[in-house]
């Protein structure tokens, strides 16, 4: 038997049903996606302009703040714009790129926070070498090796999904289009192609995590033969890489390595990591970190007359 494709759009159920919480959903859900713009911009132009935050740690900071910018507008958008629309669909082409940029932009976030971790790792535990093993050079070739991790993880998703044949039915149960979800319309048995997103999602997430926890850990351990001073300032800037991790890892661990499921709480965990936890890493960096702080308020305020 020949699978021919004749699909050419789905129809996204959404996350609730109900016009009246539709657009309830909508007033909440508009405005934490104007915060995630407007405060993870901020930092961006912050570091970027910022006289004072030139040490590694800003320079991923600011990377990490526009790939969240990206990250939540690859679903968020069309979401918000769903709720005010009865039939949500999209096309079959629109759907691959949502999924290819969702995932790459996911992918690039995490390995930017196991850089991060590197990062804090050599300035605490080696801090005579920081400066040479952290150069420009190093930095940007550790950003590159993230977009490009990011890309190559991407492109296998999408060249499982483009064979698959789609002929019928074509209602997505979810909010956007992911994997496994769209695995469910295949006209075809998907188990093998289950077990490859499982292995390049669901375990690059578990192990990069493990990986953030050991190198925390060992972080930890270490600050006990620093000052009180040094360790309360390198415990403040390591306990905001740890929540943002928890924050991010949590939801994406608990989706990924577990049986797909049509649970309304499954797409409530998806809500987490896709608008809420982009909108709270900005807050998270800025209220605990000092500098950055500093750094808003001198480039944001007003210039009195006369002053330079």
């Amino acid at each position: 038997m020949v699978s021919t494709s004749n699909v050419t759009e789905f129809i996204i159920t959404g996350l609730f049903q109900g016009i009246e919480v539709q657009r309830a959903c909508f007033v909440l859900f508009l405005p934490m996606y104007l915060a995630t713009l407007v405060g993870n911009g901020l930092i961006v132009l912050t570091v970027s302009l910022s006289e004072t935050l030139l040490s590694p740690m800003y320079f991923f900071l600011g990377y990490l703040s526009l790939v969240e910018i990206g990250y939540s507008s690859t679903v968020v958008p069309k979401f918000i714009t769903d709720l005010l629309i009865e039939i949500k669909t999209i096309s079959f082409k629109g759907c691959l790129a949502q999924i290819f940029s969702f995932h790459l932009f996911g992918v690039v976030e995490i390995l930017l926070l196991v850089v991060m971790a590197y990062d804090r790792y050599v300035a605490i535990c080696r801090p005579l070498h920081y400066m040479n093993i952290m150069s420009r050079q190093m930095c940007h070739m550790l950003v590159a090796g993230s977009w490009l991790g990011g890309f190559a993880h991407s492109l296998i998703q999408i060249l499982i999904t483009l064979p698959l044949p789609f002929c019928g039915p074509n209602m997505i149960d979810h909010y956007f289009c992911d994997l496994q979800p769209l695995f469910k319309l295949a006209c075809t048995d998907t188990f093998v192609e289950g077990v490859i997103v499982f292995a390049n999602s669901g375990l690059v997430a578990l192990c990069s995590f493990l990986i953030l926890v050991c190198s925390y850990v060992v972080i930890l351990v270490s600050l006990r033969n620093h000052s009180a001073e040094g360790r309360g300032k390198a415990l403040s800037t390591c306990a905001s890489h740890i929540t943002v991790v928890i924050l991010f890892f949590g939801p994406a661990i608990f989706l990924y390595l577990r049986p797909s499921s049509t649970y309304t709480e499954d797409k409530l965990v998806a809500v987490f990591y896709t608008v809420i936890t982009p909108m709270v890493n900005p807050i998270v960096y800025t209220l605990r970190n000092a500098e950055v702080k500093f750094a808003m308020r001198k480039l944001w305020s007003i210039k009195k007359p006369g002053m330079g």
